[in-house]
């Protein structure tokens, strides 16, 4: 009934992580187009105090979107707002976090020979969002934080540096969300410690009709909320990075999620500078050649095979019984891991004929890379991984001496 209990409330808050997300993102990237592609407006509307405008057109209809300087003359009856989406967001990943890596720490946010008990990761977990929040924040407010290039280097160097940290501490897949989690409590800190209070100090200075507000509070927000603008595509892929062992379970994860970063920073620098009118073409062939490079550097190292006794020492129940017994706690039509509602890449193990036809797979993740299973928390040993080995060989002769005879 607990495990019942656990799938349901991941569904429900993912389902609300996932759909917050997309809400905010969206937010984030139109606005920041929004900035980008403002133009000069006309002198009639600069003598309103109006510093830039945009059409558009969508939905059937055309709109007119202008921006003051700081405030308008009269204040609207109805002003929107933009944080709940940031709130809901962080709150719903905290609590997934909670749900599967704090309720089973033992099993899923550490290793099998982790030096850590449950209770000492977790608040190694929490206290580490807190301070990647207090370490960014006083960056921001020191002179570094005038120097965009040099920031945003050291920035990335310190969110490596981190990723490197969780992987020392934590089971692979949970170093890479705690890396989502402290990038997003970086971005939900901006909306609430900082974007927020300005945009609240704008509001009242407008409505007391003072005309004395400092600019410098708009702007520092301004280039807050750049900053999670580009936080937005790495923490993108750390969400959909389940589907790629190839990542996380790599023995240099936390350099490959950089390189990942640095691609998806690249991409998003591009959009940017285009709405600024900027088109930076190189920056597409530099991520790729970034993605590339870790593809050929990440590549699975193609290791001899074990030789083959002349009477092999398993049977086909013998194999079903490793891989049902190692990997199907994910890979099953119901899986029992609640990281998975269903098997990750449609893959089912029930019987030796659906273990046979994924033979590659199997062997490349099981042997070659040794990624799976997931952190090992099935506890596959090397014996295991020979018997794998020696079954594919055996499997890859067959199929030899079957085109041969064909052949002849």
């Amino acid at each position: 009934m607990e495990s019942y209990l656990q799938d349901w409330l991941n569904l429900i808050f993912r389902w609300l992580h996932v759909t917050a997300g997309i809400a905010w993102i969206g937010a984030s990237f139109y606005f920041n187009w929004l900035e980008g592609r403002l133009e000069k407006a006309p002198q009639a509307k600069q003598k309103k105090g109006i510093k830039g405008e945009l059409w558009a057109v969508h939905g059937g209809g055309f709109y007119e979107v202008n921006k003051y300087h700081l405030a308008p003359e009269k204040m609207p009856e109805t002003l929107h707002w933009f944080k709940w989406e940031a709130y809901i967001t962080w709150l719903s990943g905290f609590g997934l976090l909670a749900i599967i890596y704090y309720w089973g720490a033992d099993r899923y946010l550490l290793t099998p020979d982790s030096p850590l008990s449950s209770a000492s990761a977790i608040a190694v977990s929490a206290f580490s969002l807190l301070v990647s929040w207090l370490i960014y924040d006083f960056l921001c407010r020191t002179p570094l934080f005038k120097s965009e290039k040099l920031f945003s280097a050291v920035l990335f160097g310190l969110i490596v540096f981190a990723a490197w940290g969780y992987a020392q501490l934590f089971s692979d897949r949970a170093a890479y969300i705690h890396v989502g989690a402290l990038i997003g409590t970086l971005m939900v800190g901006n909306v609430f410690q900082i974007i927020i209070p300005s945009q609240r100090k704008l509001v009242d200075a407008a409505e007391r009709g003072d005309s004395s507000f400092d600019p410098a509070i708009a702007q520092h927000a301004l280039l807050r909320s750049r900053h999670n603008n580009y936080f937005t595509l790495p923490l993108l892929f750390i969400m959909i990075s389940g589907h790629y062992p190839m990542t996380y379970g790599h023995d240099l994860n936390w350099a490959i999620l950089a390189a990942l970063s640095l691609a998806a920073i690249l991409i998003r620098h591009f959009f940017n500078r285009r709405n600024q009118g900027a088109v930076l073409t190189w920056l597409w062939p530099a991520a790729a050649v970034v993605m590339m490079s870790l593809a050929l550097v990440i590549r699975p190292q193609i290791a001899p095979l074990p030789e083959i006794a002349e009477q092999p020492a398993f049977d086909e129940n013998e194999i079903v019984e490793i891989v049902t017994s190692r990997c199907s706690t994910c890979h099953a039509a119901q899986p029992t891991d609640p990281l998975f509602q269903t098997a990750p890449g449609g893959l089912i193990f029930d019987d030796y004929e659906s273990i046979a036809s994924k033979a590659d797979k199997i062997f490349s993740q099981t042997v070659q890379t040794q990624i799976m299973p997931l952190a090992n928390r099935t506890a596959m040993t090397e014996e295991e991984r020979q018997q794998l080995a020696q079954w594919y060989q055996q499997l890859q002769s067959d199929k030899d001496n079957m085109i041969k005879v064909s052949m002849n």
